[in-house]
């Protein structure tokens, strides 16, 4: 339910009220383009979603966290695939239906992710997981994903 309720929002229901998906005038190219990064994002945002149920026991959702601190999967190159996912599925979309809105968007949408996870999710993180969390906090970039998957 979390899954459909926050990312279905940010990625979904927003995009949707402010283009109404109707499709602007670009050419072909960059909106085909965009079927890239929106199907990469959703593929991304399963795929680490499934991480919290399998490897957390858990969801992302604050109310029902993980019992145990993932690290696994995409979570080896980057400590928010799940935000980097909604970003890229929303920037997909201003390709695909050539709306620079949802462009600016994205950008929005990735800041309050970023001030979220800096503010909220990593010291909360830190009290929870203590060393564990901080040792993985050192080995894998939050934003930009390492070249090489990082071995616990």
């Amino acid at each position: 339910m979390f899954m459909a309720l926050a990312p279905g929002t940010v990625a979904g229901v927003v995009p949707w009220w402010l283009t109404g998906w109707q499709a602007g005038g670009w050419g072909p190219a960059p909106r085909l383009l965009g079927v890239l990064p929106l199907v990469g994002g959703v593929v991304v945002l399963v795929h680490a979603f499934a991480r919290f149920v399998t490897e957390g026991l858990g969801t992302p959702a604050p109310v029902a966290p993980t019992e145990h601190l993932v690290v696994g999967g995409l979570y080896r190159y980057v400590r928010n695939p799940m935000y980097l996912a909604v970003v890229a599925a929303i920037f997909g979309q201003a390709l695909l239906l050539a709306r620079p809105v949802l462009l600016g968007y994205a950008l929005v949408a990735g800041g309050v992710m970023w001030a979220f996870a800096k503010w909220y999710e990593e010291p909360k993180l830190a009290a929870t997981f203590g060393e564990e969390y901080e040792r993985y906090r050192r080995a894998v970039p939050g934003w930009l994903p390492r070249g090489r998957a990082w071995r616990a």
